[in-house]
């Protein structure tokens, strides 16, 4: 079963990577907007708090890493870490709709919050304001997003 778990993280790390890298759109400060968080949601509501904090974070980081957005990297780990974790933990009673939404919900208004407050550090924080939008956005698809996939991991069998 931890061989299981292993090979889910890994593969969740691997298109975490992969759905940041492909579609990014230009934000104002220097980030962009991108498909990861569906990934992450997605980490969050398969795996422990443990194998998705390291799965969201490592594969988001090396998005960063290889799209040459390296400043980010340690802060996208920290930040997609904690979504995981908080996807994780409100769901973790019941994968209902209400619960998945209502812990994407909280997840993506930490991962808002996080670029804000790093991204206020690096460019100041009124600056930082107009990220907000775009992170916003990127927040909700990756719900829509994470919620379909979810939907078909468990139908598939993925999740069990």
């Amino acid at each position: 079963m931890k061989t299981k778990k292993i090979v889910l993280a890994a593969l969740l790390a691997s298109l975490a990577c992969v759905a940041t890298m492909i579609i990014k759109v230009p934000s104002p400060l220097k980030g962009y907007v991108n498909l990861g968080d569906c990934i992450v949601l997605l980490a969050g509501w398969t795996l422990s708090p443990v194998y998705g904090f390291l799965a969201a974070g490592v594969g988001s980081a090396l998005a960063d890493v290889f799209s040459g957005y390296i400043i980010y990297a340690p802060a996208t780990f920290i930040i997609k870490g904690l979504m995981t974790v908080i996807a994780c933990l409100l769901s973790r009673k019941a994968k209902k709709l209400p619960f998945l939404i209502l812990s994407g919900l909280i997840a993506e208004v930490v991962m808002v919050a996080g670029y804000y407050v790093f991204e206020g550090f690096m460019y100041g924080f009124i600056p930082s304001l107009m990220n907000i939008p775009a992170n916003a956005v990127q927040g909700i698809m990756g719900l829509i997003f994470g919620i379909i996939l979810i939907r078909i991991f468990e139908k598939s069998g993925i999740t069990k």
